[in-house]
Protein backbone atom coordinates (compact mmCIF):
# COMPACT_ATOMS: atom_id res chain seq x y z
CA UNK A 1 0.00 0.00 0.00
CA UNK A 2 1.36 3.30 -1.17
CA UNK A 3 1.50 6.53 2.11
CA UNK A 4 1.55 10.12 1.74
CA UNK A 5 4.62 11.17 3.34
CA UNK A 6 4.11 14.54 5.15
CA UNK A 7 7.10 16.47 6.98
CA UNK A 8 6.01 19.95 8.58
CA UNK A 9 8.51 22.16 9.71
CA UNK A 10 11.52 19.33 10.70
CA UNK A 11 14.28 20.72 12.55
CA UNK A 12 17.97 18.59 12.82
CA UNK A 13 20.97 19.37 14.75
CA UNK A 14 24.44 17.79 15.73
CA UNK A 15 24.94 19.61 18.73
CA UNK A 16 24.55 23.35 18.18
CA UNK A 17 25.47 22.85 14.32
CA UNK A 18 22.06 22.96 12.60
CA UNK A 19 21.76 20.92 9.61
CA UNK A 20 18.14 21.70 8.60
CA UNK A 21 16.74 24.10 10.41
CA UNK A 22 13.09 24.13 9.28
CA UNK A 23 12.09 22.31 6.53
CA UNK A 24 8.28 21.15 4.87
CA UNK A 25 6.98 18.81 1.98
CA UNK A 26 4.56 16.32 0.79
CA UNK A 27 5.41 13.35 -1.31
CA UNK A 28 2.23 11.52 -3.03
CA UNK A 29 1.27 8.14 -2.66
CA UNK A 30 3.29 6.26 -5.24
CA UNK A 31 5.37 9.02 -5.98
CA UNK A 32 9.49 8.73 -7.11
CA UNK A 33 10.47 11.38 -4.82
CA UNK A 34 14.00 12.53 -5.24
CA UNK A 35 16.13 14.71 -2.79
CA UNK A 36 18.91 15.91 -5.13
CA UNK A 37 21.77 18.29 -3.66
CA UNK A 38 25.54 18.54 -3.30
CA UNK A 39 27.50 17.23 -0.68
CA UNK A 40 26.66 17.93 2.96
CA UNK A 41 23.38 19.47 2.19
CA UNK A 42 21.15 17.70 4.54
CA UNK A 43 19.56 14.61 1.73
CA UNK A 44 20.76 11.65 3.68
CA UNK A 45 20.37 13.11 6.60
CA UNK A 46 16.29 13.79 5.84
CA UNK A 47 16.26 10.53 4.58
CA UNK A 48 17.45 8.72 7.85
CA UNK A 49 15.44 11.05 9.66
CA UNK A 50 12.05 9.48 8.01
CA UNK A 51 13.99 5.74 8.57
CA UNK A 52 14.11 6.50 12.37
CA UNK A 53 18.30 5.93 12.09
CA UNK A 54 18.57 9.67 13.05
CA UNK A 55 16.77 11.68 15.80
CA UNK A 56 14.45 14.42 15.01
CA UNK A 57 14.97 17.37 16.89
CA UNK A 58 11.58 19.47 15.56
CA UNK A 59 8.07 19.22 13.56
CA UNK A 60 6.48 16.57 12.46
CA UNK A 61 6.81 13.34 9.94
CA UNK A 62 3.40 11.71 8.76
CA UNK A 63 3.12 8.71 6.82
CA UNK A 64 -0.49 9.03 5.95
CA UNK A 65 -1.85 10.63 8.99
CA UNK A 66 -0.15 8.31 11.49
CA UNK A 67 2.74 10.39 13.09
CA UNK A 68 5.81 8.18 12.97
CA UNK A 69 8.70 10.50 15.11
CA UNK A 70 8.68 8.27 18.21
CA UNK A 71 8.14 5.39 16.18
CA UNK A 72 10.60 2.15 16.19
CA UNK A 73 12.07 1.96 12.57
CA UNK A 74 11.44 -1.68 12.61
CA UNK A 75 7.72 -0.69 12.74
CA UNK A 76 7.70 2.05 10.55
CA UNK A 77 7.35 -0.71 7.49
CA UNK A 78 10.41 0.83 5.30
CA UNK A 79 12.33 -0.97 2.62
CA UNK A 80 15.82 0.69 2.31
CA UNK A 81 18.53 0.58 -0.01
CA UNK A 82 21.78 1.44 0.73
CA UNK A 83 24.94 2.97 -0.97
CA UNK A 84 27.15 -0.30 -0.16
CA UNK A 85 24.43 -2.88 -0.57
CA UNK A 86 24.66 -3.66 2.82
CA UNK A 87 23.89 -7.72 1.51
CA UNK A 88 24.87 -10.53 4.53
CA UNK A 89 27.93 -12.11 3.16
CA UNK A 90 27.50 -15.41 4.54
CA UNK A 91 23.90 -15.52 3.30
CA UNK A 92 22.90 -16.73 -0.27
CA UNK A 93 20.75 -14.58 -2.98
CA UNK A 94 17.62 -16.64 -1.72
CA UNK A 95 18.99 -15.83 2.00
CA UNK A 96 18.93 -12.25 1.20
CA UNK A 97 15.98 -12.17 0.16
CA UNK A 98 13.69 -14.00 2.56
CA UNK A 99 15.69 -11.82 5.51
CA UNK A 100 13.15 -9.58 6.23
CA UNK A 101 10.53 -12.16 5.84
CA UNK A 102 11.94 -14.73 8.01
CA UNK A 103 12.40 -11.79 10.84
CA UNK A 104 8.40 -11.69 10.77
CA UNK A 105 7.97 -15.61 11.14
CA UNK A 106 5.29 -16.07 8.39
CA UNK A 107 5.40 -19.58 7.40
CA UNK A 108 7.70 -20.88 5.12
CA UNK A 109 5.83 -21.53 2.14
CA UNK A 110 4.78 -17.89 1.99
CA UNK A 111 8.40 -16.95 2.43
CA UNK A 112 9.47 -18.89 -0.39
CA UNK A 113 6.32 -17.56 -2.66
CA UNK A 114 7.04 -14.12 -2.16
CA UNK A 115 10.67 -13.99 -2.41
CA UNK A 116 10.33 -15.93 -5.79
CA UNK A 117 8.39 -13.39 -6.79
CA UNK A 118 10.80 -10.63 -6.71
CA UNK A 119 13.44 -12.83 -7.04
CA UNK A 120 11.44 -12.90 -10.28
CA UNK A 121 10.40 -9.49 -10.64
CA UNK A 122 14.27 -8.32 -10.31
CA UNK A 123 15.36 -10.61 -12.52
CA UNK A 124 17.51 -12.68 -10.72
CA UNK A 125 15.84 -15.75 -9.97
CA UNK A 126 18.83 -17.95 -11.72
CA UNK A 127 21.32 -16.55 -8.95
CA UNK A 128 19.30 -17.81 -5.84
CA UNK A 129 21.95 -20.41 -5.15
CA UNK A 130 24.68 -18.07 -5.13
CA UNK A 131 27.02 -16.29 -2.98
CA UNK A 132 27.52 -12.39 -3.04
CA UNK A 133 30.98 -12.90 -3.51
CA UNK A 134 30.19 -14.17 -6.70
CA UNK A 135 27.54 -11.68 -8.06
CA UNK A 136 28.96 -8.27 -9.82
CA UNK A 137 28.10 -4.81 -8.76
CA UNK A 138 24.86 -4.55 -10.91
CA UNK A 139 23.71 -8.33 -9.41
CA UNK A 140 24.18 -7.09 -6.09
CA UNK A 141 22.13 -4.23 -6.00
CA UNK A 142 19.39 -5.88 -7.58
CA UNK A 143 19.51 -8.33 -4.67
CA UNK A 144 19.25 -5.53 -2.24
CA UNK A 145 16.31 -3.93 -4.02
CA UNK A 146 14.92 -7.42 -3.83
CA UNK A 147 15.37 -7.78 -0.31
CA UNK A 148 13.75 -3.97 0.55
CA UNK A 149 10.63 -4.78 -1.54
CA UNK A 150 9.92 -8.17 -0.71
CA UNK A 151 8.28 -6.85 2.95
CA UNK A 152 6.27 -5.00 0.95
CA UNK A 153 7.10 -1.72 2.92
CA UNK A 154 4.38 0.87 2.17
CA UNK A 155 7.90 3.80 2.10
CA UNK A 156 11.17 2.67 -0.04
CA UNK A 157 14.25 4.65 0.42
CA UNK A 158 17.31 4.71 -1.27
CA UNK A 159 20.40 6.68 -0.55
CA UNK A 160 22.58 7.09 -3.26
CA UNK A 161 22.29 3.28 -4.19
CA UNK A 162 24.04 3.89 -7.85
CA UNK A 163 27.02 5.82 -6.25
CA UNK A 164 29.51 2.40 -6.29
CA UNK A 165 28.49 1.41 -10.01
CA UNK A 166 30.18 2.22 -13.11
CA UNK A 167 28.92 4.93 -15.39
CA UNK A 168 27.23 2.52 -18.42
CA UNK A 169 26.09 0.05 -14.92
CA UNK A 170 24.74 3.13 -13.50
CA UNK A 171 22.59 3.70 -16.79
CA UNK A 172 21.36 0.39 -16.70
CA UNK A 173 20.01 -0.02 -13.33
CA UNK A 174 18.88 3.88 -12.91
CA UNK A 175 16.16 2.12 -15.76
CA UNK A 176 15.62 -0.49 -13.97
CA UNK A 177 14.67 0.91 -10.34
CA UNK A 178 12.61 3.23 -12.23
CA UNK A 179 10.82 0.29 -14.04
CA UNK A 180 10.63 -1.48 -10.98
CA UNK A 181 9.35 1.43 -8.78
CA UNK A 182 6.68 1.91 -11.38
CA UNK A 183 5.60 -1.35 -11.34
CA UNK A 184 5.18 -1.81 -7.96
CA UNK A 185 3.51 1.49 -7.47
CA UNK A 186 5.30 2.18 -3.92
CA UNK A 187 5.93 5.84 -2.07
CA UNK A 188 9.78 6.20 -2.58
CA UNK A 189 12.09 8.69 -1.80
CA UNK A 190 15.73 8.66 -3.50
CA UNK A 191 18.87 10.71 -2.79
CA UNK A 192 21.10 11.30 -4.93
CA UNK A 193 23.89 14.37 -5.92
CA UNK A 194 24.17 13.26 -9.85
CA UNK A 195 21.72 15.82 -11.18
CA UNK A 196 21.17 13.49 -14.52
CA UNK A 197 20.46 10.49 -12.51
CA UNK A 198 17.82 12.39 -10.65
CA UNK A 199 15.97 13.77 -13.88
CA UNK A 200 16.10 9.85 -15.12
CA UNK A 201 14.47 8.46 -12.62
CA UNK A 202 11.94 10.68 -10.65
CA UNK A 203 8.71 11.79 -10.96
CA UNK A 204 9.29 14.92 -8.84
CA UNK A 205 12.40 16.45 -7.21
CA UNK A 206 13.64 18.24 -4.39
CA UNK A 207 16.92 20.30 -5.31
CA UNK A 208 18.17 21.50 -1.76
CA UNK A 209 21.32 23.48 -0.31
CA UNK A 210 22.36 23.80 3.10
CA UNK A 211 19.31 22.01 4.73
CA UNK A 212 16.79 24.12 2.87
CA UNK A 213 14.77 22.93 -0.39
CA UNK A 214 15.32 25.34 -2.79
CA UNK A 215 12.49 24.19 -5.51
CA UNK A 216 10.39 20.90 -5.87
CA UNK A 217 9.42 20.19 -9.27
CA UNK A 218 9.17 17.93 -12.44
CA UNK A 219 12.28 17.22 -13.99
CA UNK A 220 11.01 19.40 -16.88
CA UNK A 221 10.14 22.14 -15.38
CA UNK A 222 13.09 22.56 -13.16
CA UNK A 223 15.72 22.04 -15.80
CA UNK A 224 13.94 24.93 -17.67
CA UNK A 225 12.77 27.43 -15.37
CA UNK A 226 14.48 27.04 -12.29
CA UNK A 227 13.82 29.10 -9.54
CA UNK A 228 16.57 31.00 -8.62
CA UNK A 229 20.74 30.91 -9.71
CA UNK A 230 21.56 28.28 -7.46
CA UNK A 231 19.36 25.58 -9.00
CA UNK A 232 20.13 27.17 -12.18
CA UNK A 233 23.95 26.21 -12.31
CA UNK A 234 23.64 22.97 -10.00
CA UNK A 235 20.79 21.39 -12.69
CA UNK A 236 22.87 20.87 -15.39
CA UNK A 237 25.47 23.08 -16.90
CA UNK A 238 24.79 27.17 -17.32
CA UNK A 239 26.77 30.50 -18.25
CA UNK A 240 25.62 32.67 -15.89
CA UNK A 241 26.15 36.77 -16.66
CA UNK A 242 25.30 40.24 -15.21
CA UNK A 243 23.17 42.30 -17.89
CA UNK A 244 20.01 44.04 -17.69
CA UNK A 245 16.43 44.36 -18.07
CA UNK A 246 14.77 47.15 -19.93
CA UNK A 247 11.78 48.43 -20.87
CA UNK A 248 11.17 49.08 -25.13
CA UNK A 249 7.78 50.64 -26.07
CA UNK A 250 6.51 48.98 -22.97
CA UNK A 251 8.16 45.70 -23.58
CA UNK A 252 10.64 44.22 -21.50
CA UNK A 253 14.30 43.13 -23.22
CA UNK A 254 17.28 41.33 -21.80
CA UNK A 255 20.23 43.42 -22.25
CA UNK A 256 23.66 42.05 -22.65
CA UNK A 257 26.12 44.96 -23.94
CA UNK A 258 25.12 46.16 -26.97
CA UNK A 259 22.67 43.22 -27.18
CA UNK A 260 19.10 42.79 -27.11
CA UNK A 261 16.47 40.62 -27.37
CA UNK A 262 12.52 40.87 -26.65
CA UNK A 263 11.55 39.08 -23.37
CA UNK A 264 7.49 39.34 -23.08
CA UNK A 265 7.36 36.28 -20.29
CA UNK A 266 8.49 38.78 -17.82
CA UNK A 267 6.41 38.71 -14.73
CA UNK A 268 4.48 41.98 -14.39
CA UNK A 269 5.64 42.75 -11.18
CA UNK A 270 9.48 43.11 -12.40
CA UNK A 271 8.45 44.90 -15.75
CA UNK A 272 10.87 47.92 -14.51
CA UNK A 273 14.30 48.82 -15.20
CA UNK A 274 16.75 46.63 -13.28
CA UNK A 275 19.77 44.59 -13.04
CA UNK A 276 19.68 40.55 -13.43
CA UNK A 277 21.28 37.87 -13.58
CA UNK A 278 21.22 35.96 -17.30
CA UNK A 279 21.22 31.72 -17.16
CA UNK A 280 22.08 30.84 -20.58
CA UNK A 281 22.72 26.87 -21.25
CA UNK A 282 25.47 25.69 -23.53
CA UNK A 283 22.41 24.57 -25.65
CA UNK A 284 20.93 27.73 -25.48
CA UNK A 285 23.98 29.52 -27.34
CA UNK A 286 24.26 30.14 -30.84
CA UNK A 287 27.55 30.40 -32.54
CA UNK A 288 28.20 31.95 -35.69
CA UNK A 289 30.92 32.03 -38.13
CA UNK A 290 29.35 35.37 -39.81
CA UNK A 291 30.13 38.36 -37.05
CA UNK A 292 27.73 40.58 -38.41
CA UNK A 293 25.16 40.24 -35.55
CA UNK A 294 25.02 39.12 -32.32
CA UNK A 295 27.54 39.30 -29.19
CA UNK A 296 31.37 38.88 -30.03
CA UNK A 297 33.72 36.32 -29.04
CA UNK A 298 36.89 34.32 -29.75
CA UNK A 299 36.99 30.70 -29.54
CA UNK A 300 39.41 29.56 -27.46
CA UNK A 301 39.18 25.83 -27.22
CA UNK A 302 36.58 22.73 -28.07
CA UNK A 303 35.80 19.34 -27.28
CA UNK A 304 34.31 16.84 -29.84
CA UNK A 305 31.91 14.49 -28.20
CA UNK A 306 30.66 12.50 -31.23
CA UNK A 307 26.76 13.67 -31.31
CA UNK A 308 27.68 17.19 -30.35
CA UNK A 309 30.70 19.73 -30.39
CA UNK A 310 31.62 21.88 -27.11
CA UNK A 311 32.54 24.98 -27.77
CA UNK A 312 34.53 27.51 -24.96
CA UNK A 313 34.73 30.99 -26.17
CA UNK A 314 35.74 34.44 -24.50
CA UNK A 315 33.92 37.71 -25.01
CA UNK A 316 35.30 41.16 -25.08
CA UNK A 317 35.05 41.38 -21.70
CA UNK A 318 36.67 38.47 -20.66
CA UNK A 319 33.58 36.46 -20.00
CA UNK A 320 34.23 32.69 -21.07
CA UNK A 321 31.27 30.79 -22.32
CA UNK A 322 30.37 27.43 -23.29
CA UNK A 323 27.76 26.48 -26.20
CA UNK A 324 27.04 23.14 -26.90
CA UNK A 325 25.88 22.35 -30.93
CA UNK A 326 25.23 19.02 -32.81
CA UNK A 327 28.70 17.93 -34.85
CA UNK A 328 28.60 18.49 -38.09
CA UNK A 329 30.64 17.28 -41.42
CA UNK A 330 32.43 21.06 -41.82
CA UNK A 331 35.27 21.34 -40.12
CA UNK A 332 34.93 21.99 -36.23
CA UNK A 333 36.05 26.15 -35.80
CA UNK A 334 39.51 26.41 -34.54
CA UNK A 335 40.81 27.90 -31.58
CA UNK A 336 41.82 32.21 -32.16
CA UNK A 337 38.41 32.38 -34.60
CA UNK A 338 36.73 35.23 -34.01
CA UNK A 339 32.45 34.67 -33.97
CA UNK A 340 29.33 35.87 -32.99
CA UNK A 341 26.64 34.33 -30.79
CA UNK A 342 22.80 34.76 -29.73
CA UNK A 343 20.75 33.13 -27.23
CA UNK A 344 17.26 31.29 -27.42
CA UNK A 345 15.42 34.04 -26.18
CA UNK A 346 12.17 31.29 -24.70
CA UNK A 347 14.86 29.00 -23.08
CA UNK A 348 17.07 31.71 -21.03
CA UNK A 349 15.88 32.36 -17.55
CA UNK A 350 16.32 35.81 -16.18
CA UNK A 351 17.09 36.27 -12.46
CA UNK A 352 17.32 39.31 -9.73
CA UNK A 353 20.10 40.74 -9.44
CA UNK A 354 20.86 38.74 -6.22
CA UNK A 355 20.15 35.37 -8.03
CA UNK A 356 16.92 34.48 -5.48
CA UNK A 357 14.40 34.50 -7.99
CA UNK A 358 13.26 33.63 -11.29
CA UNK A 359 11.54 36.91 -12.62
CA UNK A 360 10.02 34.98 -15.67
CA UNK A 361 6.11 33.21 -16.06
CA UNK A 362 6.35 29.72 -16.13
CA UNK A 363 8.08 28.89 -12.53
CA UNK A 364 6.04 26.16 -10.95
CA UNK A 365 7.81 25.08 -7.55
CA UNK A 366 6.21 23.39 -4.80
CA UNK A 367 8.75 23.71 -2.20
CA UNK A 368 7.06 25.32 1.18
CA UNK A 369 8.84 28.59 1.75
CA UNK A 370 10.34 28.42 5.06
CA UNK A 371 10.16 32.48 6.75
CA UNK A 372 13.09 31.37 9.18
CA UNK A 373 15.48 30.92 6.04
CA UNK A 374 14.18 32.02 2.70
CA UNK A 375 16.21 35.03 2.82
CA UNK A 376 19.44 33.93 3.96
CA UNK A 377 18.92 31.06 1.81
CA UNK A 378 17.86 32.38 -2.01
CA UNK A 379 14.41 30.96 -1.76
CA UNK A 380 11.79 32.58 -3.58
CA UNK A 381 8.71 33.70 -1.44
Amino acid sequence: MSVVITIKNALKKFGDNVIIPDLSLTVKPGEFFTLLGPSGCGKTTLLRMIAGFNSIEGGEFYFDKRLINDLDPAKRNIGMVFQNYAIFPHLSVRKNVEFGLTNRKLAKADIRAQADKFLKLMQIDELADRMPANLSGGQQQRVALARALCIEPDVLLMDEPLSNLDAKLRVEMRSVIKNIQHTVGITTIYVTHDQEEAMAVSDRIAVMNKGVIQHIGSPKNIYQRPANIFVATFIGRSNVVEGELVMRNGVPHMKLHDYEVPMPNVKEEFRTPQRIMISIRPEELSVSRETGKGLRAVIEDSTFLGLNTHYFMRMQSGMQLESIHESTIESIITPGTEVSFTVNAEKINLFTADGSMNILEGVQNDAVPSTKTARSSGVAV
